[in-house]
């Protein structure tokens, strides 16, 4: 029984969310992803990707989808030749205290709505909402590229949610996902393929949810929805996963130690099957 791994979780699973959102944008004991630490960074891991395939921000509509409550990724997206940013996250709300802050350097931008910080309408879109309940229309045209970082994981509808945002996208559109396959308890990067269904669902899911969702299950549910994908392992941790083997549940493990170890995807994915 791991018990300094166990204990965190159990304590995680069932803190209240207006802790854990209050620990995450502090950085304290919960790690806030990339567009949160550094979205500069996050920024130009993205224009990398449209680099390598010879292509641009320059003038697309974008879909940052979970940005995190924080403005500064749409607008380094603006910054960078973006035509409009829409923000969409369900669960977290604009960071007010931080977005502020942005309102002298990025006034326009943003602008002071009844006295909080909000995107320009012709800059960006705030969605607040669950993006499976979001159609096209004259309002809301569909849009060239998706982004996501560190938030496939932790989807409690991968299939549904791909469909939702495969649906927004045009034609000839674009998807970058970064996903990051670890448990999020980031000393034990495999340890929650060791429990049933019922054990992490009822005890040890944290709020945020995982799925626990392998690259072999990420790969089925987008050949479903796209014509071409293309799967980059960024990382993967063959040592980790050796150590961890004799208790990891066999619905986890492929026989491939080379599939079975990866732990950072990247997600490219075209032609969006409508």
């Amino acid at each position: 029984m791991n018990l300094p791994y166990l204990v965190p979780r159990l304590i995680r699973h069932f803190m209240p969310e207006g802790l854990t959102r209050f620990l995450l944008l502090r950085s304290i004991v919960i790690r806030p992803g990339l567009e949160t630490m550094s979205p500069r960074d996050a920024v130009n891991r993205y224009l990398e990707v449209l680099k390598s395939r010879g292509d641009s921000l320059n003038g697309k509509r974008v879909l940052v989808f979970g940005y995190g409550g924080r403005f500064d990724l749409g607008i380094g997206l603006l910054d960078a030749g973006a035509g409009h940013v829409i923000l969409c996250d369900k669960y977290a709300p604009p960071d007010d205290s931080h977005n502020a802050a942005l309102l002298p350097k990025f006034d326009s931008a943003l602008f002071l709505d009844n006295g909080r910080p909000r995107p320009r309408p012709g800059q960006m879109t705030l969605l607040q909402a669950d993006i499976r309940d979001v159609r096209p229309s004259p309002e809301f045209p569909p849009v060239d590229l998706v982004l996501s970082s560190s938030v496939y994981e932790h989807l409690d509808d991968v299939g549904g949610i791909t469909r939702s945002l495969v649906a927004l996208t045009k034609p000839d559109g674009l998807h970058i996902h970064y996903v990051d396959l670890r448990d999020h308890f980031f000393n034990y990067p495999f340890e929650m393929l060791m429990y049933s269904e019922r054990a992490w669902r009822g005890w040890l899911n944290p709020t945020s949810n995982h799925n626990r969702y392998r690259l072999w299950d990420y790969r089925r549910v987008l050949e479903k929805y796209f014509e071409k994908i293309e799967i980059q392992i960024l990382e993967r941790d063959e040592a980790a996963f050796e150590k961890a083997r004799p208790r990891i549940r066999p619905e986890f493990v492929s026989g491939n130690l080379q599939n079975d170890s990866v732990t950072l995807l990247l997600v490219i994915a075209s032609r969006p099957r409508k």
